[in-house]
């Protein structure tokens, strides 16, 4: 286990380094990923102990994603390691993803956030999430399905391609944009050539695959890609 803790540290430590202003800790090695409820305590357990130490060693804000979309887990996670936010990829709805049938598990997931007294964590919920096939919603727009995440007490909404690393296009972010208050992000796709774009449209992004050596996202994060990454940013960040 150390071995995995060592290379979160370093990962953050190489992202703050970088100059990016906060963190997301995912499961994203835990490939292929379960569904909500075959996610067992091992997982929550472990990042649960890798956001303290992150947490205490870098000094910005911590966000939470438990793959396959488990909000509960992920709540847990950042109440017990200081996260401010949690990912969710599927908050309202349901859609085919490659694990399976995926529910919208806001319901439970609020009132477990109201057990917890934490409602100080935010919950950031992606519209029209990647690697998947929502034709079980096909009869409502994408509009319609963004609207849903504010109507179920999300904080902020996410627009995402159609798998990791794939760019959401410039209309459908404006299409999700157009149709929320909730403050809006990128969560794919985005890299040193679209980010002055992406950020004139939004209100920040979280970014992985671009950072990492060669640009592979099971590699370590490059420090120099972080730092390139973020001087290319700064025209956008000035919107």
């Amino acid at each position: 286990m150390n071995t995995i803790y060592d290379a979160c540290m370093r990962d953050a430590e190489a992202c703050v380094e970088g100059g990016l202003h906060g963190l997301v800790i995912e499961n994203h090695g835990d490939i292929p990923f379960s569904k909500p409820d075959d996610i067992g305590p091992e997982t929550t357990g472990f990042m649960s102990v890798v956001t303290d130490r992150i947490a205490r060693a870098v000094g910005i804000p911590l966000g939470i994603n438990v793959l396959a979309n488990a909000p509960i887990p992920a709540f847990a996670i950042a109440m017990a390691g200081g996260a401010k936010f949690i990912r969710v990829n599927q908050w309202a709805n349901a859609y085919v993803a490659n694990e399976g049938f995926m529910e919208g598990r806001a319901a439970e997931a609020m009132r477990y956030r109201s057990m917890l007294r934490a409602e100080h964590i935010k919950v950031f919920a992606d519209s029209h999430v990647k690697h998947g096939s929502h034709a079980i919603v096909a009869d409502r727009t994408i509009e319609e399905l963004t609207r849903d995440l504010a109507f179920f007490d999300a904080d902020g909404v996410i627009a995402t391609g159609q798998r990791t690393g794939n760019a959401a296009t410039i209309e459908e972010i404006e299409e999700i944009g157009s149709a929320t208050h909730l403050p809006l992000l990128v969560g794919s796709g985005v890299n040193r050539d679209n980010i002055v774009e992406i950020l004139s449209r939004t209100n920040g992004v979280i970014v992985a695959s671009s950072l990492k050596q060669g640009g592979v996202w099971w590699n370590p994060v490059d420090v120099e890609r972080v730092k390139a990454f973020r001087a290319a940013a700064e025209p956008g960040l000035e919107h």
